[in-house]
């Protein structure tokens, strides 16, 4: 097990590093940052001042490692257009992106997992096929798209719930449903096919042949194994929503990370950018690992993986 730990972590570390390279060359890419901070109205003179008060007139290496020692000790600078800390900008608009993005898995949790033992119990079934046609065409379906529904339906026709803020929780009901659309399909096919699997296998088989109530059989057998890729997923899953709240969140005026992002990218303010695309990276990873580490604890064959 302390293989295997140390193994995962290796990796977590290794894909932090290359997320901090490539966050920093994108940025560099867009162009002259010093042009960008002084503004089009600004001699060459004023741009050069620029570029020595924020330290872009050294060579793009040594850049690089002031940032990420940095980064690395907590400290992620100061914003351009805000002209505050990163860390306390990032701090201040986490809560609701992470309100959000749990919110969504909790929903699509509630939503994929009936669905897909039901249809697993079900297999070949009518109610089966039509869940795997519902599954299929809503991992197709635009997440902006269905947020602009919801939103004229719930929040301009029938007034049941605010189409922006996030004053009460009401404010979370769409964009969550939205934000889970994106999880419910994949989801719900693999606990689809984990339960059909777990279903034919030997020991549910005794656990009929003993008499055991079909409810049992189902929820407390079949439904324990079946359940170890869906914690994987469930937690990759959670990760892909943190980076997807930028488009939710902008299409509902959310003041979160992902809004912080689309404000920044539109300001050029990019030590905003790359710190807000390293901190949701490491939490994907972070995420990705303590799923890991939950199915070799769950599954003790995937260890030697």
């Amino acid at each position: 097990m302390l293989r295997f730990l140390v193994r995962r972590l290796i990796v977590a570390l290794l894909v932090a590093a290359t997320v901090m390279v490539l966050a920093f060359i994108m940025t560099r890419l867009s162009g002259d940052l010093a042009i960008s901070i002084a503004g089009p109205n600004a001699t060459q003179a004023d741009v050069e001042a620029v570029r020595k008060a924020y330290g872009l007139d050294r060579p793009l290496v040594t850049q690089f490692f002031d940032w990420a020692g940095r980064a690395a000790m907590g400290d992620l600078g100061e914003s351009y257009f805000f002209k505050s800390r990163v860390s306390a900008l990032i701090g201040e608009r986490m809560p609701v992106t992470l309100t959000l993005g749990i919110s969504g898995l909790l929903i699509a949790l509630l939503v994929s997992l009936p669905l897909g033992i039901l249809a697993a119990v079900r297999e070949n079934t009518s109610f089966d096929r039509v869940v795997q046609l519902v599954a299929l065409l809503g991992q197709a379906m635009p997440s902006f798209w269905l947020g602009l529904l919801l939103m004229i339906l719930f929040g301009l026709k029938l007034g049941w719930l605010p189409i922006s803020g996030t004053d009460s929780w009401e404010g979370f009901v769409m964009p969550a449903v939205v934000l889970a659309f994106s999880a419910i399909p994949a989801l719900t096919r693999l606990t689809r096919a984990g339960m059909i699997q777990a279903m034919g296998s030997d020991y549910i088989r005794t656990a009929r042949a003993k008499g055991l109530s079909r409810a049992s059989i189902i929820l407390k057998h079949a439904l324990r194994n079946a359940a170890i890729p869906v914690v994987a997923i469930a937690a990759v899953q959670l990760g892909f929503m943190l980076g997807g709240s930028i488009v939710i969140e902008q299409i509902f005026a959310l003041h979160g990370v992902g809004f912080l992002a689309w404000e920044s990218i539109a300001k050029n303010d990019f030590p905003v950018v790359q710190s807000v695309v390293l901190v949701l990276a490491v939490i994907y990873i972070g995420l990705t690992t303590l799923a890991d580490l939950m199915n070799a604890v769950l599954d003790p064959r995937l260890r030697g993986a």
